[in-house]
């Protein structure tokens, strides 16, 4: 008996101090940005174009982090959940299934550099679309679909079977049941990984150098709404380099005593995006939760 308490006295301390180091680690990222950029930072930098020979600002860059992003969820989040619902309540066990996780975990290891290269190979060459937002989307997509899938997957696993039973009982069908019944109890580990995917769209850099593009984008008319004008910010047809690559580029081609100022600047804007986005989303899902369960 004193064995075991030792042995759960000890395992907590562990726990408390890699969770304090994780937490620390943290702080000290978010601090260091916010001590090197809050000096020069300026709201109209959230808004202004790039310059060459100045400071400048973020604005097409930061449009082009938003716009890939929910283009990327657009394809990834449908098909990711209704690909983590198959698993889950309709694929049976067999040599297809397997095949199916064997791959998720593959492509999940894979360096996102040998998946940009990929990407670059069917998306701008093949395709001969150049380097777009679009092929930047899909090969985000093949990138990010199959954690999400598995995420979904364990979600919907992870949901008590007193849950399906007791619908099923009360003549409902098998769709109905995950509609109704399952799902509203997975949408809090859905959302974890909707976010996890997310956030790795946001800070994906190398496999967006070769699809996505890598030069520095011009002052936008977002009054031009033509979805085919690669001039558009609508257009998926068009060069869209974003926040993260924007940031590598910054910091190994730019020149000026100014570069580091952007660098930094744009690294604590990213880091905030990022903690936005988790809280956002997190308090989405429980609202989402709450409103399809009627709690």
């Amino acid at each position: 008996m004193k064995r075991s308490l030792t042995a759960d006295r000890i395992a907590t301390a562990v726990l408390w101090a890699v969770a304090v180091f994780v937490i620390t680690v943290l702080v000290a990222i978010i601090g260091y940005f916010l001590v090197e950029s809050i000096p020069t930072f300026s709201v109209s930098f959230l808004f202004s174009d790039p310059s060459d020979t100045a400071i400048g600002g973020i604005g097409p860059v930061l449009w082009n982090s938003v716009y890939l992003l929910v283009l990327t969820m657009l394809f990834t989040v449908p098909l990711g959940v209704l690909g983590g619902i198959y698993m889950a309540e309709y694929a049976g066990e067999g040599r297809l299934t397997e095949a199916i996780r064997f791959s998720q975990e593959l492509i999940s290891s894979v360096p996102s550099i040998v998946v940009g290269l990929f990407g670059f190979a069917l998306f701008v060459a093949t395709t001969g679309w150049g380097f777009t937002a679009l092929g930047g989307a899909l090969t985000l997509l093949v990138f990010n679909l199959p954690l999400l899938m598995r995420l979904s997957e364990q979600a919907i696993r992870a949901v008590p079977a007193d849950e399906r039973a007791a619908s099923l009982a009360l003549g409902s069908t098998k769709w109905q049941t995950i509609r109704h019944a399952v799902l509203p109890v997975a949408i809090p580990g859905i959302v974890t990984g909707i976010v996890l995917t997310a956030g790795r769209v946001f800070g994906e850099a190398a496999a967006l150098l070769f699809t996505a593009g890598l030069s520095t984008p011009v002052h936008y008319d977002f009054s031009n709404l033509n979805l085919l004008d690669p001039r558009s910010p609508w257009s998926p047809f068009r060069n869209a380099t974003t926040l993260s690559v924007y940031i590598w580029k910054s910091n190994s081609e730019g020149l000026g005593d100014f570069v580091h100022q952007v660098a930094n600047m744009s690294s604590m804007v990213l880091i905030v995006m990022v903690l936005i986005f988790n809280l956002g989303s997190r308090w989405l899902g429980g609202a989402l939760q709450r409103r399809i369960s009627g709690l």
